[in-house]
């Protein structure tokens, strides 16, 4: 008589996947997903402009001022131009906008030891609002000036181009174009290389004694203000757009009402430039975000796309064997 109960025989035992093959199937799936997950989601949400800033710049070289108690302009001296951008946290948060407030200073030898600016030799407050993802300017948020434009000022866009941009000149009250000029390294960091010039341009007036402008006869007069700009210099992160090094060269001046001629210097800067300490500063934060960037943007995304396709097929191929008749569990 037949034998009940007989074990299955190996060739119809039914297999199993083992557990490690089914692990690295479920890893690689998940890195395969989290790959564009990375570069088309936190990607771009990562490449915005940071609303919680605190950054100061310094512009230092030499050049002629006005001196008010000498009533004459004096020359060779050291100018230094300080700017403070401190970001209003609580109103980006509000509006989805970054509010930066900029505080600029033009000193002095005699202004700068005083540390106060508003004994600066000249002093200017702004209220800088963009969108965080195209630097685009917005009106809203009580910005001011209320009417600038631009591709740029503080910072330019996110992944910049070799082409030109316009740059907002806060003395001028208008954009200026400034065109890719190649690239140049500081303090060891290769940049985007953008310059221009602004010509002479009337930006105001101001009531002085009208033997400053050669009107002798008249008592207080109402002189034109007039700026120019010989040299811009920015170079600029490409990645990012944030600005490691400026050099400009300005130019305020007074004419009599109707002038051709300048006939007081107001201020002349001659090639102001980034300190070295403020180029080193401004090279490890655009290094530091650069990296960042290229990190969720590049690296992760392919990375994990390479990873998950090895280890999806190696788990493919271990379920495979497992289930087959005689395959090892």
């Amino acid at each position: 008589m037949p034998e009940s109960g007989n074990p299955a025989t190996p060739a119809t035992a039914s297999a199993t996947a083992s557990p490690r093959s089914l692990v690295l199937l479920g890893l690689g799936v998940f890195l395969l997903v989290l790959a564009p997950l990375l570069a088309w989601y936190v990607a771009p949400r990562a490449k915005v402009t940071p609303v919680d800033v605190d950054v100061t710049t310094v512009f230092t070289g030499t050049g002629s001022y006005f001196d008010t108690d000498a009533l004459r302009t004096v020359r060779r001296q050291k100018i230094t131009i300080t700017r403070h951008v401190l970001g209003d946290v609580a109103a980006s948060e509000r509006s989805g906008r970054a509010v930066w407030d900029v505080s600029t200073t033009v000193d002095t030898p005699k202004t700068l030891a005083l540390r106060d600016p508003r004994k600066a030799f000249q002093w200017t407050t702004e209220r800088w609002v963009t969108d965080r993802r195209t630097n685009a300017p917005v009106h809203c948020c009580e910005e001011a000036p209320a009417r600038f434009d631009g591709d740029a000022y503080l910072k330019f866009p996110f992944d910049l181009e070799k082409r030109s941009y316009r740059w907002w000149d806060n003395t001028l009250g208008a954009a200026v174009p400034l065109r890719y000029a190649g690239t140049k390294t500081v303090q060891g960091y290769t940049g985007y290389r953008f310059t221009g010039t602004v010509p002479a341009a009337r930006t105001g007036s101001r009531q002085v004694p009208g033997r400053l402008v050669g009107r002798p006869r008249q008592g207080q007069i109402q002189a034109e203000e007039w700026y120019a700009n010989s040299g811009i210099e920015l170079v600029a992160d490409r990645r990012t757009g944030r600005i490691i090094d400026a050099a400009i060269s300005p130019l305020k001046t007074l004419r009599a009402p109707g002038g051709r001629r300048d006939a007081v210097t107001l201020l002349r800067g001659e090639h102001l430039r980034f300190t070295p300490a403020t180029q080193r500063a401004q090279v490890r934060l655009a290094q530091a975000d650069s990296e960042k960037l290229a990190l969720v943007s590049g690296v992760l995304p392919v990375g994990s796309a390479a990873a998950g396709g090895v280890l999806a097929l190696i788990g493919v191929v271990l379920v495979v064997l497992g289930r087959r008749p005689g395959g090892r569990s």
